[in-house]
């Protein structure tokens, strides 16, 4: 299958709109939400003029839905963005392919102007997210879920790649977790891959028949792929051969919070850095 590098555009949605989203695409409202809110503070980590826009524009009850703001995700696209930007620092005209990417406005945060960024998304996702942002020659939307391996025609054959999934892998069964790591690292010769994991209790109290409420009006998606940070790295050096680069990144420190303090606190402690969640980057080698 090959792609065109212009997406199918959707009218733009007058201001005041209201997505219906349900399920995992309903997460990128939280995810927007938590970083918009960051973007807004006089003291902020995370410098979002596109998502604080997109924000202003949305009629959603995000209070109601995912309770008080968090930082949470300002941090993880903070992690992100540092890493993408030292990839474009050596590759300028590399590939960048963001999975599950939602509202999420990294594209506007990074000067980037050879690169090609590749949005990957479900239809219904995508048909939000360009209800803000426009594809083009460089932004290239394609409505699949990841899973869908045809994304794989989209890439250029000839130009390093760095693969993201910001808030994805964990909605995924193990198996498909295993497999679409296994195949983009077959698939791509020169290539770099990110994503953030939760430990295995999170992902039980997701699948619990009483689920993750954030508030008593919204219970999040079910979780299914968990894994403790210890497990991280013999699990992928499994799954990826003995040659593979693993690095188990953690957060970024936020020193004005006393909860993300004291979660830093815990990453570094035995008893419970196994039991929270981290970022992970890994290389293969071939």
């Amino acid at each position: 299958m090959v792609f065109s590098r212009k997406a199918v555009v959707v009218d733009m949605v007058p201001r005041g709109i209201a997505p219906g989203l349900s399920d995992v695409p309903e997460t990128m409202l939280w995810t927007l939400y938590n970083r918009a809110t960051e973007a807004m503070r006089e003291d902020g980590i995370l410098r979002d003029p596109k998502a604080v826009e997109i924000y202003g524009n949305i009629e959603y009850d995000y209070e109601r839905s995912f309770g008080k703001a968090s930082p949470v995700h300002a941090l993880r696209s903070l992690a992100f963005d540092r890493e993408v930007i030292r990839f474009l620092e050596k590759y300028s005209n590399g590939t960048i392919v963001n999975l599950g990417e939602g509202l999420e406005t990294q594209r506007f945060r990074i000067p980037s102007p050879q690169a090609l960024w590749l949005s990957v998304d479900v239809p219904e996702a995508v048909q939000t997210r360009e209800a803000f942002i426009q594809p083009d020659a460089q932004h290239v939307h394609l409505p699949l879920s990841a899973l869908d391996r045809a994304w794989f025609d989209a890439v250029p054959g000839d130009r390093p790649v760095f693969v993201t999934a910001q808030g994805l892998l964990m909605y995924f069964s193990e198996a498909d977790v295993r497999s679409l790591l296994q195949d983009v690292c077959q698939k791509f010769d020169n290539c770099c891959l990110m994503f953030d994991t939760i430990p295995r209790w999170f992902s039980q109290k997701t699948t619990s028949p009483a689920g993750y409420s954030l508030t008593g009006n919204y219970v999040a998606p079910k979780m299914p792929w968990g894994i403790d940070r210890g497990e991280i790295r013999p699990t992928l050096t499994e799954w990826l051969g003995d040659s593979a680069t693993i690095e188990d990144m953690g957060y970024p420190r936020l020193t004005r919070d006393l909860g993300w303090l004291m979660f830093a606190l815990a990453s570094r402690l035995p008893i419970l850095k196994d039991r929270i969640p981290t970022i992970v980057k890994v290389r293969p080698q071939r």
